[in-house]
């Protein structure tokens, strides 16, 4: 997919606001890519591929992190339906969170981290959610869910 990719650190910008990187806080590093990120229609077939790289999402309604007053929801990243590899030649290495195609959070990984991650968001909020994970072999992968 088309987007705009941070020349430093490989932030996209999903909200399309190439000024300043919001993770490096670098001006003027942004550069259109045909191929950005790479989407999948889980309606279609897919590979092992797809199934070690597309972000998995889990919606915790009663997540036990946050407190009541908070009322907190959990929104758990795993990637890959089956779960992607994590050795020294292969890994996750960045996870970012969007909310409405802006930045919430940006989880970066070694090999010695299951590729893994959470965000938690008050439970009265309806948004859609987006994630990029980024695996040191494959690239960028991109999956998203309405909360």
């Amino acid at each position: 997919m088309k987007g705009l990719v941070c020349k430093v650190c490989g932030y996209v910008a999903l909200d399309g606001n190439e000024d300043l990187c919001p993770v490096c806080q670098l001006k003027n590093v942004f550069e259109k890519k045909e191929d950005a990120y790479r989407a999948f229609d889980f309606k279609a077939t897919s590979g092992e591929t797809e199934k070690k790289h597309i972000p998995h999402f889990t919606i915790v309604q009663k997540c036990g992190l946050t407190p009541q007053s908070c009322d907190g929801v959990g929104v758990h990243i795993k990637i890959g339906e089956i779960l992607h590899p994590s050795t020294p030649e292969h890994y996750i290495d960045t996870i970012t969170f969007y909310v409405d195609n802006k930045l919430v959070s940006n989880v970066m990984l070694t090999a010695d981290a299951c590729p893994v991650a959470a965000i938690h968001l008050k439970n009265d909020v309806k948004c859609k959610v987006q994630v990029i994970e980024n695996c040191n072999v494959h690239g960028r992968w991109f999956n998203e869910i309405e909360k």
